[in-house]
Order: structure tokens, then sequence, then C-alpha cells
């Protein structure tokens, strides 16, 4: 009679082989239901169930129900972890719990608990301790009915599973906008002067961000762990998370709906439910379920009598402990229906990515574009305050016009900083779009977004070709109007190597290129992304653009980051049918070396932040005002003589304290008249009044003045000349000099 409240057993042993870890505790629990074939029999609303390691415990909250009347069916059991299959048998109901189930009675059941396992089961000696802590474990509990005589499947039901580790955090999502934020204050700041550095780098941490997000877009079998890990930085890309249902994503796709579009919506439960069989967590690239002749182990045969009598009574106990898990399995919402038939499934590539955040697949573009309307209403709303701030100050002072022009200019500079900042997810999202054929407002709305920031990127850089080409690549930096303007293309570069920016241009429009068109082929995406990271870090190489070897040196790092963990990509490719585990290892790697470029990028920010300069200016008004103020009282006479009591006023000694190089040519002597040429003696000495050149000074030295140039020397001599000699000749010698000339 009570056919389900006996079949709560098999279902939670599917579950005893992993571990969830909540409030510190090793426990399990699963993360999505579906169905993996057609229900006829067993119909499910609800499916949640928990295994606690440390009292080898089993909650459960089941609402289910058996609509067919006699049937007699075999319980199949499968566990699936990294592809192996440490559980695989077959039950036969008609043999367990004194025939009860046999055949299957009509009853809904309803209901949560807590079962105590039998320590004969050895279940905790089964679970590896690593099954506890590896983030975003992967693997799923199937329960198969097959009718007994016929094999028609009657019911089939898959639960994935979890442990409560991932590596997609909303504290590595906040961390990583507040660097962004903090990098973002910076390049304002110091972006009043064009050739700053900070705006740069800013640029250069959001195309990190991108890389990382846009690496999951390609069509390749993913571990679980490395797409939970780039999901902290999708929004870069625009895509941000969403709850569910979500007035954003609902209003899209009302909108889609209405002007032609056909496909699925975002589901409202987990994404994993709905991913490819043969991609991870699932990793069952055969067949969709697995059987096995009946078989039933005798130790299994005691235990599963022992749970005869089990009243299928909720108690408050079981629920709390629910309440407590926040049942991250328990937001399920519908159990879907998945074959391998089904039009619904979610394929590698973007579909997985934006449906794990509750944006369905032809939602991506639309949610992409109205982050980027945000971002530039936010722009323009502060450019509009500063503007208005600046004509406040116009009212009061007549001689702003300058000041609202270069800020004009300011202004521009910073559209087009929004422009390569969009460029990646909009040519991206739009090229997906196209693909997908649904809703012609939305491929209309592509094509508008699509030009507009080609053209926030294409017009700078024909401006700036056109500059080099007709006048020189020199006059980029010396017309200050084009370099406020179109600085943040170039100003990085240095005078030869300008146009490096469109290789940069180039390899992110590739990228996204064959990101949308070539989703059908992992390997064709794999390929064209190794070859494009490959010839950008090739360039940087041979080219050198920066202006700077620090410039060069973390641009080529950024660009091996790229080159590499693209590279270690090629192991998810699908044909090549990689063991889950070697997969997972190899994302984990991946993962930590991005991590390590965002750290990199970090402190190379704080670097060209301004701190170290603010710092730096402190401590030189410290020392300059300890020398001031030690100057002052040298003039006042008030130093003390260290062999006298008595204060010594004299002027400080003008002589340096290291030697400077000094030109050959500045120690000629200059002649009396333009027409007359005095010869220079190789060695002075001292009796006879001149200077010796490389001979070491007497300690103490007398200064005279010079004598006056003649009239015709005058003629010839600037007039700061007298200051500048006077300061440059010591002894007793009157001979006159050249015009000062730059040191080295």
């Amino acid at each position: 009679m009570f056919f389900l409240a006996r079949l709560r057993a098999i279902p939670a042993y599917c579950l005893l082989f992993l571990s969830l870890v909540h409030a510190r505790e090793d426990s399990l629990f699963t993360s999505s239901v579906t169905y993996c074939e057609p229900p006829e029999t067993l119909l499910i609303q609800q499916f949640d169930v928990a295994y606690f390691s440390a009292n080898q415990s089993v909650v459960f909250n089941i609402s289910a129900a058996s609509v067919e009347a006699n049937v007699y069916v075999n319980a199949n059991l499968l566990l699936n972890v990294y592809g192996m299959n440490p559980v695989n048998v077959t039950l036969d109901l008609c043999e367990i719990l004194g025939g009860a189930l046999c055949p299957l009675p009509k009853y809904n059941f309803v209901g949560s608990d807590s079962i105590s396992l039998p320590e004969s089961l050895g279940v905790l000696d089964k679970i590896p301790k690593i099954a506890f802590h590896i983030p975003d474990l992967e693997g799923f509990a199937q329960l198969v009915l097959t009718e007994v005589g016929t094999g028609d499947v009657k019911a089939c039901v898959q639960a994935t599973l979890s442990n409560g580790w991932s590596t997609h955090q909303p504290a590595v999502e906040w961390a990583t906008g507040g660097l962004a934020l903090a990098a973002l204050i910076s390049a304002a700041w110091q972006s009043v002067s064009p050739e700053a550095i900070a705006p740069s780098r800013l640029l250069d941490l959001l195309y990190l961000y991108q890389t990382i997000a846009s690496t999951s877009f390609l069509s390749l079998n993913y571990p679980s762990t490395y797409r939970a890990f780039t999901l902290n930085f999708a929004w870069a890309m625009g895509l941000f998370s969403t709850s569910s249902p979500s007035s954003l994503q609902t209003s899209i796709n009302h909108m889609r709906h209405l002007t032609g579009g056909r496909l699925a919506d975002a589901t409202s439960s987990s994404a994993v439910s709905l991913v490819n069989r043969k991609l991870s967590p699932y990793n069952a690239p055969n067949s969709q379920f697995i059987a096995t002749p009946p078989i039933i182990p005798r130790a299994l045969e005691f235990d599963l009598s022992s749970f005869a009598n089990f009243s299928t009574t909720s108690h408050q106990s079981s629920s709390q402990v629910f309440k407590a898990l926040a049942v991250d399995s328990g937001a399920q919402g519908e159990v879907q229906t998945v074959t391998s038939s089904s039009s619904n499934v979610l394929q590698a590539g973007i579909p997985i990515y934006v449906n794990s955040i509750h944006i369905a697949t032809a939602n991506a573009f639309m949610t992409v574009l109205l982050c980027t309307l945000i971002l530039f209403g936010i722009a323009l709303g502060m450019f509009v305050l500063g503007y208005a701030v600046l004509m406040c100050q116009r009212v009061i002072r007549s001689d702003l016009h300058l000041p609202l022009r270069t800020y004009r200019f300011w202004i521009c500079s910073w559209i087009f900083r929004l422009g390569i900042v969009v460029f990646p997810p909009i040519t991206t999202f739009a090229f997906y779009q196209w693909t997908l054929k649904d809703s012609w407002l939305s491929i209309l709305l592509s094509i508008i977004a699509f030009l507009i920031t080609v053209s926030l990127v294409t017009y700078p850089t024909f401006v700036t070709c056109r500059l080099a080409r007709s006048d020189s690549s020199q006059a980029l930096y010396s017309k200050s109007e084009h370099l406020t303007l179109f600085g943040p293309f170039y100003v990085q570069y240095r005078t030869p190597r300008f146009y490096f920016f469109i290789i940069i241009l180039v390899a992110s429009f590739l990228k996204s290129f064959f990101t949308a068109f070539a989703k059908a082929s992992g390997e064709v995406q794999i390929i064209a992304m190794v070859i494009i990271e490959g010839v950008v870090v090739t360039l940087h190489c041979l080219l050198r653009p920066h202006n700077t070897r620090g410039g060069d040196i973390f641009s080529t790092f950024l660009a091996i980051i790229r080159l590499v963990c693209t590279g270690l990509m090629i192991a998810f490719v699908e044909r090549l049918n990689v063991a889950p585990i070697p997969r997972v290892a190899i994302g984990l790697v991946a993962a930590v070396i991005f991590s390590v470029a965002v750290i990199v990028t970090a402190i190379n920010l704080a670097f060209h932040s301004g701190i170290g300069r603010i710092w730096s200016f402190r401590g030189y008004n410290t020392s300059n005002t300890s020398g001031s103020a030690s100057e002052s009282m040298l003039e006042k006479g008030k130093i003390s003589n260290s062999n006298s009591s008595e204060h010594i006023g004299r002027p400080v000694n003008p002589t340096p304290e290291q030697s400077l190089p000094l030109n050959s040519h500045f120690l000629q002597p200059y002649p009396v008249s333009p027409t007359e040429t005095v010869e220079q003696p190789s060695v002075y000495t001292r009796d006879s009044g001149t200077i010796t050149v490389g001979s070491l000074m007497p300690r103490r030295w007398s200064f005279s003045p010079l004598n006056s140039p003649t009239n015709s020397s005058q003629a010839h001599e600037p007039s700061s000349y007298s200051s500048h000699s006077t300061n440059m000749i010591s002894g007793s010698s009157s001979v006159p000099l050249p015009p000062p000339t730059h040191l080295p």
C-alpha cells in the first residue's frame, strides 16, 4: 500500500556517494531533477535529497505519484561520478519489502524526513574525502523503472549532485567589479593628460575580464568548475546574473514573442538540468541510461527490508534541516523531460553559459544591448553634470572658454574608450543573434548596434591613419587636439608603432566572428583562437610597440597568458574524449593562471594609479621644506660653526658635490669677435690664471667675477649669458666662455 513511502530508500541510496558542505558540515544534495524519458507511471513534482556524513543520515523531501495500475517493474540504480559508475545495480521490486511493490500501487506521496543509514552499508568508506570539497562536483544519480517482461521504460529520473562548493562566487564578482571601478576613477582623474597610462591600463583590465568570460563561449566540453569560474566575469560582457523570474528577462521574452521569436525562454530552475548529457556534469556520451540484469546484493536486501515499516509523516526536525540547507536544489521549478531528441537541450558554448545565469539563449544580445545603453546613459549623466559645473563657473568667470573646449574633447575621448570596451560583447552577441534567426526586431537592433559600435572604433582608426600618412606619425603626438580626441587608441604605443591598436581590434573582431559563426565545430573555433592569440604574441615580441620596456613586458605577459589558457582548452574538444578528471584539472589550472593575471594587472594598476606619486610628492615636500629652512638660516647667518661659538653668516658654497660631464665644445674660449678665433691650449695651469681640465681641484676655491664681454661679443651673446657664466666659471681667470648649453 505504501509504494512510494518504501521506495524512498532507492533515490536516497543514489545520493550517498557525494557530499554537500553547508555550515561546515560534509553533506550532499540534489541540484536539479529531470525526466530522462517521458513519464508514464511515476510523476515527480519535487525531489530533494541530502546526505550528511557526520551521522550518515539522509534527509529527503519528495512529492510524487504513481498513476498507472497493475505495473510490475524492476528498478535500476545508477550513480555517475566524473564519468565513472561506482554504483549500477538492478533491483527486482517483487523480491524485496515482502512483495509490497508488486504491482506498483497507485499512490500520491508528499513527505519529508530523515533516515539514519545502517553501518553495514559502509557508505562513508566508499566516499573519497576530496568529494566533499572539490568545487562544482560532476555527478548524477539515475533511477529507471522498466516493466517486467517487456522491458519498456515506465519512469526515468536523473538528479544532478552538488557538494555546495563552487568557483562561481558573488564575492568574486563584487571584488572584480570594485577593482574595475577603482581603475575607472584613477583613469578619469589622470585622463586630463592625454599621455596618462592609467586609462590604458583600465582598458587592459576590462579586456582581460572579457577574455576570461569569452573563453567559455566556444562549443567545447568545459568542466563545470571552469565554466563556473568564468561566470564571475560575465558582467564584463554585459551579462549580469538575474534572479528567476526577472522582470528584465520577462520583458525581453514578451518583446521577442511579439516579433516572431519562437525560441525557448530561460528556465526557472537550474540550467544544469537541460545540459546535453554528453557534456559536464553528466559525462555520459554512450547512452541515456544504463540497465543491467536484475541482481540484488544480499547485504542490500537485508538493509532495505529494515525500512519496510517506515512512516511517511513529516517531522519538524527534517523540515528545519531543509530550511537550513536553503535547499540550493529546492527551487527546481517544473521537472522537465530531457532526452537525446528534445528541443530544449542546451548545447555547449553560449547557450549553457547564459542560461546558467538565467538568461535565455535568444535573450543574450538584448541583455547585452540594454546593459550597454545603461552604461552610456550613466556616462552621459556624468558628462552633463561636469559640463553644468563648468558652465556655472563660466558665469562667475568669463575666461573659461578654453577649459570648456578642452572638456568637450575629454568627453569625446571617453566616448571612444567606451566604444573600445563594448566592442567585443556587441560584436560577439550581434553575430550570434544573426545565427539564431529569432525575432526580427532583435535582429534589426543588433544590426544598428553593430554599425554604431564599429563606427566608434573605425572612424578614429581612419582619421589617425590618414593623418599619419598625409603628415607623419610624429604629427599624431604633436597635434594636441588629435591626441586628446583619439589618443586612447594609440597613445600608449611608440611613434613608429602607433598602428598596433589596429592589431588588437582586428584580433577581437576575428574572435567574435569565429565564436558566433563557427559554433557548429568546436575544433574550428579553438584552432582559430590559438592562431589569433599566437599571432598577437608574436607581434608583441617582434614589434615591442609600447613606449616603455615595462609596458612591453606587461602587454606581452597578458598576451602569453591568453595564448597559454586558450591552448589548454584544446583538451576540452569533445572528439578528443579526454577523461573528466584530467579535464577538471586542466580547467583548474587555467582558472589559476587567469587569476594570477588579474592579480598582476591589479598591482600594475595600483602602481600607475598615482598613489606612488602622491607619496613621493609628500616626501619631496618634507625634504624641500627642510632644505629651505636650512638655506634660510644660512642666509641669516644662524648656522653655528663647529669650531667656534660665534654665528657665521656666509653664502652656501655653490660648488657641486658631484662632478658633471662636460662638453668639449663647452670648454672652447668664446671669440672676442665673430671673425676672431682663439686657439685653446690643451692644458692650463693655475699659475696662469686658467683652469685645468681633468685635474684635481683644490679643496678651497676662490671666486671672482668675470670680465664683461666686449661689445662685439655682446652683439652675439644672449642676455642670460652673464648670469650663467658667473655660475660656471671659477678661479681667478677671466677667460670668457661660450653660451651655456644643455648638459646631458
